[in-house]
Parts: structure tokens; sequence; C-alpha cells
């Protein structure tokens, strides 16, 4: 009730701040009308009579004429002033009540006059409070009365794929495509749903949606990654290789899934060095297998030789890891993240930086 009374009187003062200038304005017009001017000539009059620049019969005349008008003007003054009040009054009627009526008849339909207080404390909790199960629950109720919510399928599959309820997340999966349309991403994201509901096992069916995916973006990501992964079940590892080394070729060397293909790669036999400069792979591109092999452990060679000499590149360090990673030598992946960790120790900074590079490589596994 209180909260009502507040807005009854901001609404008020809102109305008679726009009311109060033309009521000002009605005023000011009022007192300086025709009357005044009518005066002011009278008195003109009188100081040409004196100063001799007219007849006094001219100013007689003079005298009589600006009397009638001043006269008329007196009598229409009244009508005038009373039509102006009344068109006032309207005005200040419709403000008053007009204005608080139309906000009224918009909030009813569209507002929650009637919705309790909720706390912003308990507002804050109630989402957190509630298990992820019970918002998932919620969600697929809402998609059972509203099938065709194609926004409502997208954000329900990924959750249901992290609950490992695989088949239900591939129906998801096909309703966000059939509701929002086709693309890469979609299409990917249906081939690893399927791929993960036959237990990781890249089926004909999900090779088929990658296949898709590729078509409609020949860069998508994830549906290179699984074809290639297709390809080592299938016992073709050379294909393998080439579809992850055509990736990392094109990869930014910050890709966050470079790692993943690096390590998929070494363990199909096909040692690739991390993050190549565009001359580099240039070069490399002409070379047969044995020399381009040969110029990567060289790289890497020198990389490790060099961070000997000055132990503070944390990127450096991370870059040895990964290419010890890649080309299969653990031991020396290993050594290289011991050595990383002693040259930075002194460091809190950059040994932070080093652990957070070091998480995704699986060594302290």
């Amino acid at each position: 009730m209180t909260l009502w009374f507040v807005f009854a009187l901001m609404t008020v003062a809102a109305i008679f701040a726009a009311l109060l200038p033309l009521g000002l304005r009605s005023r000011s017009q009022g007192d300086g009308g025709e009357a005044a001017v009518y005066k002011d000539q009278l008195a003109e009059v009188d100081r040409d009579l004196a100063s001799g620049l007219i007849p006094a019969a001219d100013a007689d005349a003079a005298r009589a004429e600006i009397g009638r008008r001043l006269l008329a003007a007196a009598d229409q003054k009244p009508a005038a002033m009373q039509a102006n009040v009344r068109l006032r009054r309207a005005a200040a009627a419709l403000a008053l009540v007009g204005l608080p009526v139309l906000a009224l008849a918009l909030y009813l339909p569209l507002g929650s006059p009637g919705l309790a207080d909720f706390p912003f404390a308990a507002r804050n909790r109630a989402p957190n409070g509630q298990s992820l199960d019970t918002l998932v629950a919620q969600v697929e109720q809402h998609l059972k009365n509203n099938p065709a919510d194609g926004r409502g399928w997208t954000v329900l599959a990924p959750v249901l794929e992290r609950l490992g309820r695989f088949d239900e997340a591939v129906r998801a999966y096909r309703n966000s495509i059939t509701y929002n349309g086709e693309s890469a991403d979609r299409r990917a994201d249906l081939g690893e749903a399927i791929a993960a509901a036959a237990g990781g096992v890249v089926t004909a069916e999900a090779k088929t949606e990658f296949d898709r995916a590729v078509v409609l973006d020949v860069n998508e990501v994830k549906a290179r990654y699984f074809l290639g992964l297709a390809a080592e079940q299938d016992g073709r590892k050379a294909d393998a290789a080439s579809i992850w080394r055509a990736m990392l070729e094109k990869a930014p060397e910050d890709a966050p899934w470079r790692p993943l293909v690096q390590e998929a790669l070494a363990r199909v036999g096909g040692p690739a060095a991390p993050a190549l400069s565009d001359e580099t792979m240039a070069a490399a591109k002409d070379m047969n297998e044995t020399d381009r092999d040969a110029m990567i452990r060289g790289m890497v060679e020198r990389l490790a030789t060099r961070l000997k000499q000055n132990g503070d590149d944390v990127d450096g360090w991370l870059r040895l890891v990964r290419a010890y990673m890649v080309m299969g030598d653990r031991e020396k992946a290993k050594s290289a993240q011991a050595d990383a960790r002693q040259a930075v120790a002194n460091d809190a900074e950059r040994l932070r930086q080093l652990n957070e590079g070091l998480k995704n490589l699986g060594l302290d596994g």
C-alpha cells in the first residue's frame, strides 16, 4: 500500500510539473494583451501633442479612435479569458484522470499486481537451491508443451549429454536441427552425441553427420577431429594422421583443441611440431616425411637448448613439453616439465602460469 501511495504522489507531481508552465504562460499573455498596447498609444498621443508634433484636433480624434478600440478589446477579453480557462481546466482534468487510467489499463494486463514480494536474498538463492535434474525436468516439461521451441532444444541437448543421457541428447539435437535449421556445428554436435551413445565408437550414422558438417563448413573442427578418429578406429592410421596434421597446420597457436589433436596425432605415429611459423610450414610442405621429422626434431632440440640458457620463458617450456608429447617421447616430456618448474620456482606468477598450461597435458596423472 505504501508503494502505491508513493507512485500516486509521483504521478501527481509529474502532472503538475507539466501543467505549471501552461498556467504561467496563460497568465503572462493575459497581463500583456491589447489593452496595454492601447494605453501606450494614448500616452504617445499625449507626448506628441505636448511636443507640438500634432494639432489638438488630430490629438482628440486619435484619442477617440484609440478609446473605441480599447473598449472593444475590454468587451472581448472576458470571453477569451473564459474560453482559455475552460481549455486549461479540460487539459488539467485529462492529465489528472486520463494518464493514471491509461497507465492502469496498460499495467493490469501486462504487469503482475497480485505477485507477492520476493526478497532479494531469496531471489538470489532460489535458482541455486534447485538441482540440475529439477531444472532439466522443468525444461523438458516446457518442451513437451512447446515442442517447436528450437532454442529450448538447443539449450537442453548439451546438458543431457553431460548428464550421460546420450539417447535423449541425440533426440534433442535432432529436434534442434529440425526447428532451428541445419548448420555445421549442429550436425557435428549430433554426431558427437551419437558416438557417445555408442560408447565412443564413431558409427556409420555418426560419421554421416560429421561428413554433413564438413560439407557445410570445411573447417568445422569437431567434425574433422571425429573423422580422423573414425579413420583410426577403422585401422586407417595414415588417413587419421593426414586429417589431424592438416588441422594443426591451419590452427592458431593458442587454439584450445591443439593439445588434443597433437596427442591424437602422436598416438597414430605422426609427429608434428606445435605452432610452426607460416614460413616453416611453407618450407615443410615440399619435404618428404623423413626430412620433415628431422627438421622438427632439430627445432625441438634448439628450443630445449635455448630454455636451458634462459628458463624464464613459460610459453617456451609449454611448447617444448607439447613437442615431446607429440613426438611420443613421454619421458622427455616429463623431464622438460620438471626442468620448467625448477626454472621458475622462484617466480610465483610464472609458476602459476606454467602449471595452468600443463594441466591439459596429463603428465601428472
